[in-house]
């Protein structure tokens, strides 16, 4: 779970980012929760945009990610896009953790 202080952290992080990965028509299936865990993997920051087209919310891909992705979590919402974080399994991938771990 994360404290506020780290949720800010992690939003000012995602302010510069651009969408890694977009939501359209196809919707949410195996496939778009495996992408999302192997661009994390990498990251442990994504931002995901929800097109236009996408006949789900934010507020439902939300949920369905952190139900496929252990320790997957929204650190924020707002309209159409959605900043997620998890803490990378791989230690030269743990960038962000480690900052937030001394907050």
């Amino acid at each position: 779970m994360l404290t506020g202080k780290q949720k800010r952290f992690l939003r000012s992080q995602g302010m510069t980012m651009k969408p890694l990965i977009n939501v359209g028509k196809n919707g949410m299936s195996e496939s778009f929760s495996d992408g999302v865990l192997k661009a994390i993997e990498t990251r442990e920051l994504i931002k995901i945009s929800l097109l236009q087209a996408a006949e789900t919310t934010p507020k439902e891909v939300g949920a369905y990610l952190a139900d496929a992705i252990d320790g997957l979590e929204v650190a924020q919402t707002i309209g159409r896009t959605l900043l997620v974080y998890r803490k990378a399994t791989d230690p030269d991938n743990r960038d962000i953790s480690t900052k937030i771990a001394k907050l």
